[in-house]
């Protein structure tokens, strides 16, 4: 992911218009601050502050960190130590059964019997590589991963279930490209999965996440909800309406404040209005009110 540059007067309003260029929450970004502002006189700040923001890269965790070392290292330690106490006691047997032969040719009208030790040893042997196999497939259980493929199939049968709850028929397809995920519910009349300007759209979008990644243990994958084409259509509308509203700020001068948004359509607005000359754009105010203020350059 490109880093992208902003400037304010605060640290705090640069990285919400960082976030609002990235379309993305402050968790899921990392920043990189280039200049700060600077105290001046009778408690004025001097300067701008300026920093550059990305995306945080996803990375795999290896599959040597998701394993319980002590406790594997603890099982080993157990396991060289029962092999020792299991080659000692079959050392034992091995001279007990010696000697019982020497004894038997020696004395054989004394009436002893003397029970062999390899029969004790033999069980436990046999308990010992049972517990060294079973501590192994556990081992094996703790490295299993969850596949894009495995989140993908949860996320359609949620939508699928959804739909159908909602008293509706579409059908979700999926698409996978390593990490991203992009549902897409086929069907008429599906206005109601979506809801004004897309806002159920996004609360569907997030039970689909929590139904399949955070259900399945997953952190990895990123998953994008859209019902009908919805998100492609909304997307061209807002292009269209910030070239309009760039349009009349310049003509007329005055600045003009947006209703509020998500932070994704936001992104796409501050794209639009950045290649735009003789305007800019900035983020006021805290979700679910936040909005855009488009004012002359």
């Amino acid at each position: 992911m490109e880093w992208v540059e902003t400037t304010a007067k605060t640290l705090d309003e640069a990285r919400e218009a960082a976030l609002d260029q990235l379309g993305v929450g402050l968790d899921d970004a990392e920043f990189d601050i280039l200049e700060e502002p600077r105290p001046g006189l009778f408690g004025r700040m001097r300067g701008e502050a300026r920093l550059r923001a990305r995306v945080r890269p996803t990375q795999a965790r290896p599959k040597q960190e998701r394993r319980r070392k002590p406790k594997a290292d603890k099982g080993n330690g157990d396991s060289s130590k029962r092999s020792k106490q299991t080659a000692a006691t079959s050392a034992d047997a091995s001279s007990a059964d010696a000697s019982d032969d020497a004894s038997l040719e020696a004395a054989p009208a004394s009436g002893r019997t003397t029970t062999p030790t390899k029969e004790v040893a033999a069980p436990r042997e046999r308990s010992n590589k049972q517990q060294e196999q079973g501590e192994q497939m556990s081992d094996d259980d703790r490295t299993t991963t969850v596949t894009p493929d495995e989140v993908g199939a949860a996320a359609v049968a949620f939508m699928d279930g959804l739909t159908t709850a909602f008293g509706l028929q579409g059908t979700s397809e999926i698409t996978v490209d390593g990490i991203e995920l992009e549902l897409n519910v086929v069907g008429e009349e599906l206005g109601l999965l979506v809801g004004p300007g897309g806002r159920t759209l996004n609360a569907v979008q997030d039970l689909a996440r929590v139904a399949a990644q955070r259900r399945l243990g997953d952190h990895e994958t990123r998953l994008r909800i859209d019902v009908a084409g919805y998100r492609g259509r909304r997307e061209q509308a807002l292009i269209k309406f910030s070239r309009e509203v760039a349009e009349q700020v310049r003509a007329s001068g005055v600045a003009r404040s947006l209703e509020p948004m998500t932070s994704s359509d936001r992104k796409v607005i501050h794209d639009v209005l950045n290649e735009e000359d003789g305007v800019a754009s900035r983020s006021v105010g805290e979700d679910p009110t936040r909005r855009i203020i488009v004012e002359p350059a």
